[in-house]
């Protein structure tokens, strides 16, 4: 059976990323591999061996066309609005929190926040499937 074990973005500044997603979402470097035109950066939380491969070219100073193909990283939290009021005072500008239902059902509450790079990541309430 295959096992997800970590999903890559390409980020321009290493410092800046590393330092967002520790702030964050205390993620820490897990791995760091130098090479000649690029370095991989491995990205953990406490919480789970998923890992986040930051893919840093050297040389590129642009920011990525994130296209429109890029959906999101998502994480799940204890207390979201704790999460928000955190994110929001590192400013981070968290965008509005966001109840999700169907039929009057809460399926989910979430909100989306920008890394460095502009990739939209998802907090969402540790809440029915999201656990």
């Amino acid at each position: 059976m295959a096992k997800a074990i970590h999903s890559m973005i390409r980020v321009v500044d290493e410092n800046l990323s590393v330092s967002f997603y520790k702030s964050a979402f205390g993620f820490n470097v897990a791995d760091r591999l130098d090479f000649d035109t690029f370095t991989l950066v491995y990205l953990r939380g406490a919480e789970s061996d998923f890992e986040l491969e930051l893919t840093i070219n050297k040389g590129k100073r642009e920011p990525y066309a994130l296209g429109e193909g890029y959906g999101h990283l998502a994480f799940c939290v204890d207390d979201l609005d704790a999460e928000y009021k955190r994110l929001a005072a590192a400013g981070f500008n968290p965008r509005k929190i966001v109840e999700f239902k169907r039929e009057e059902a809460l399926l989910a509450r979430f909100f989306f926040v920008a890394d460095p790079d502009g990739y939209q990541i998802e907090v969402l309430q540790c809440h029915g499937r999201y656990k």
